[in-house]
């Protein structure tokens, strides 16, 4: 009997991890598949952005209301159903014959997967005692923390071999055999509650106020932060939010218990969270970008790898950690963590023109151990206070906010690596000069390049052309360092500030407090 249910236990947790990881890949596996698309469907940037956006945001409505959905259908109905929907909606992104139909099954797409990550997360925390706890947390951790770095490695390989449509396709399987497994292995809940009327309106705001602010992070610095969309999203989104707020505190049964942030240890949870998020999708965000300028002739597959490493890494210290935090203070462990993460950022602000890939990995390598002492420490320290339907409320939100935090981390990163590039572009002008004892080296190193004499025979250009061409490339990497480097004490000063919620948290685990809220 014994053999049986520890079987049991390995295999909830295995479809947990694989549901988790499923969704995980296709919210970062699309981007390196974008171009492609853009020729195969003949869309603009501009359109095929929704692919992605439409995602996130449908994604990001249902991660927070995933514990009251599992909660009226039975956590194995919902868990499967939701399982099967992101498999179908996978095959029909697959075989989309147009854009629209690609974009609307992205969506669908989204809303199933948003019900994966917390439900997957509370599902494993409850299969392990107390202080297994750790453990927990390690095996849901190797899919959300490994997941980002796997999806642009998976997606490009796949792009580059089999087209676009296979990394949709590859789900398919997958899929069907984890709602499989979620079938014949997930325990229903005991706290289902069906008797209690739908709140619809706390629903419709919230889809309102997310939704506006997912749109608004995705498409302001596209769009323009100015334009009439974006302000009135902006308006939207407050209004959504504020009132939602209001309306969950007053009604006797919220689609979402607000009132569990009046324990210090979800309101700093979910700061570190959004922390977390930063430092995870922020810089996943950054490198490409910059080994696009300094190392142009790197493939989509090749930018993917730098990142294999550092997957890695977090890999191999998940399971030491999980053991770890059961026999060391987690706030310890946490601190530790954002301490490697910051000395990682410090490295990239190193960064220049010269930099090659090795370079590159060092950093990442540090973030990817740093990120294995973030991940399971955080959530015991939150999640382990809490147990019942608002353990599944509690991960929702946790999810939820770190997902924001990675939005809010790109988007201010986008937005700013435009404006500090202009910036830097006209302070360095003022320097270049043939004046300048600088400027007049480069000058002449530039007529002396080896095929500035063949292009000048053939009438292209003239070596003083070539020299000053030379001036300008060079100029405008430079400014691509320099804003690179700004954008990286930008994450630092971000990452810093998680010490002030960490500090403060209060693990109500530690002083024998578990909270069952309903």
């Amino acid at each position: 009997m014994e053999h049986r249910t520890q079987l049991r236990i390995v295999l909830i947790v295995l479809t947990a991890a694989l549901a988790s990881l499923l969704e995980i890949l296709d919210s970062s596996i699309v981007n390196v598949a974008i171009p492609s698309m853009m020729g195969n469907i003949g869309a603009t940037l501009n359109e095929i952005s929704w692919v992605s956006t439409g995602y996130m945001i449908a994604n990001s409505i249902v991660l927070p209301i995933a514990a009251w959905l599992g909660s009226r259908m039975g956590r194995k109905n919902y868990f499967t159903s939701a399982i099967l929907i992101f498999t179908a909606a996978s095959f029909a992104c697959g075989i989309a014959p147009n854009l629209g139909f690609l974009i609307f099954f992205r969506i669908l797409q989204g809303a199933a997967g948003g019900a994966l990550l917390p439900t997957s997360q509370s599902l494993i925390q409850e299969q392990f005692p107390p202080e297994k706890a750790g453990m927990a947390m390690a095996i849901f951790g190797l899919s959300v923390m490994v997941g980002p770095a796997l999806g642009p490695s998976i997606g490009g390989y796949l792009t580059d071999h089999f087209g676009w449509r296979s990394i949709f396709n590859i789900n398919v399987p997958l899929g069907f055999l984890a709602a499989s497994l979620s079938w014949w292995n997930v325990p229903d809940t005991s706290y289902t509650q069906k008797k209690s009327n739908v709140d619809w309106l706390g629903l419709g705001l919230l889809c309102l106020g997310i939704g506006c602010l997912q749109y608004v992070l995705e498409r302001g610095e596209t769009d323009g932060w100015d334009s009439l969309g974006i302000r009135s999203c902006s308006g939207l989104a407050f209004l959504g939010i504020a009132f939602f707020i209001y309306w969950e505190l007053k009604i006797e049964n919220p689609i979402m218990n607000l009132s569990l942030f009046k324990y210090n240890v979800l309101r700093s949870g979910t700061m570190l969270m959004m922390c977390l998020g930063v430092m995870l999708y922020a810089l996943t965000f950054a490198i490409p970008v910059f080994v696009a300028s300094a190392l142009p002739q790197m493939t989509a597959t090749q930018v993917g790898w730098l990142f294999m490493p550092g997957s890695v890494a977090t890999a191999l210290f998940m399971l030491p950690v999980g053991l770890l935090v059961s026999r060391v203070s987690p706030k310890l462990l946490a601190f530790l963590g954002f301490g490697l993460g910051i000395l990682s950022v410090l490295q990239m602000t190193q960064f220049s023109m010269d930099t090659g890939p090795r370079e590159i990995l060092a950093p990442l390598i540090l973030r990817g151990v740093g990120m294995a002492f973030l991940f399971i420490p955080i959530n015991q320290m939150v999640l382990g206070a809490f147990r019942g339907e608002a353990l599944g409320q509690v991960a929702g939100m946790q999810n939820f906010f770190r997902q924001l935090g990675g939005s809010i981390g790109i988007a201010l990163l986008d937005t700013l690596i435009t404006r500090f590039s202009a910036q830097n572009y006209n302070d360095l002008l003022t320097s270049v000069s043939l004046l300048n004892p600088a400027g007049y080296q480069a000058y002449v190193q530039g007529q002396e390049i080896p095929w500035s004499g063949f292009a000048d025979a053939l009438g292209l250009w003239n070596p003083e052309s070539i020299a000053l061409r030379s001036i300008h490339y060079r100029a405008l990497g430079q400014v691509f360092v320099m804003s690179f480097q700004q954008l990286c004490w930008v994450i630092l000063g971000v990452v810093a500030l998680a010490f002030i919620p960490l500090y403060v948290i209060k693990p109500a685990q530690r002083s024998g407090r578990i909270m069952d809220v309903h």
